[in-house]
């Protein structure tokens, strides 16, 4: 069926290359996508030796817990990334998330499922939320009014790394108590880690006991 859907959705071409697919994409830009592997921090997905926590991690501990991100933040996968956030190419969403959703231990409790929320403005001026629609094809319990963004700021992605920090300060409120909760935090991609990190901030201010991030790619930082 989702074979089906992909040719339906795009001709029976691959999305990136336009070659012949049975889905979204062909089989060699499928096996292209960028694996984040080997020995990851457990709390940010960051490389370090011995899949420890690495030094950013215990020198100034985030709020949130642990990170999940199948996918590094480089071509194809950003490709599909920016279709899906800037183009309205909502029919990636369930692919995306499919692939974040193989990277998830049946194992751990999640007790509930937050889309990290656009600002009002913004929302309305893209008419969708990316990390929504990615939230929605995910397990567990969905709720995408729990977080607000309280005000608008700058895109992260036109800031220097120092400067994102500052940028997001303040921004969420949780609107619901959260008392012992384990929540899911869903983003399409994480990059110096500083809007989930204040999200989680806002959750445990609610009660939350535990964040974990779930998304679909990670930035590298700059050598």
């Amino acid at each position: 069926m989702r074979d089906f859907l992909g040719e339906l959705l795009f001709g029976g071409a691959c999305y990136v290359c336009r070659g012949r697919a049975r889905g979204i994409l062909c089989d060699a830009c499928r096996a292209e996508l960028p694996r984040l592997e080997g020995a990851l921090c457990p709390r940010c997905a960051l490389p370090s030796p011995g899949a420890a926590l690495c030094g950013r991690c215990l020198a100034e501990p985030p709020a949130y817990d642990a990170t999940v991100a199948p996918l590094a933040y480089d071509f194809p996968a950003d490709a599909l990334v920016h279709a899906l956030k800037f183009r309205g190419e909502l029919s990636l969403a369930p692919f995306l998330a499919r692939i974040l959703k193989e990277g998830l231990s049946a194992e751990e409790r999640i007790d509930l499922v937050i889309p990290v929320p656009l600002a009002p403005a913004r929302l309305r001026s893209r008419g969708y939320n990316q990390a929504l629609e990615i939230a929605r094809h995910l397990p567990g319990e969905l709720d995408f009014a729990a977080c607000v963004r309280e005000r608008d700021a700058t895109p992260q992605m036109e800031l220097p790394w120092a400067a994102r920090r500052r940028n997001v300060r303040g921004a969420f409120a949780c609107r619901r108590a959260l008392g012992g909760a384990c929540v899911a935090v869903v983003d399409d991609v994480m990059t110096t880690g500083a809007t989930v990190d204040e999200m989680a901030r806002a959750l445990k201010r609610a009660g939350a006991a535990r964040v974990v991030n779930w998304v679909v790619a990670r930035t590298l930082p700059p050598a």
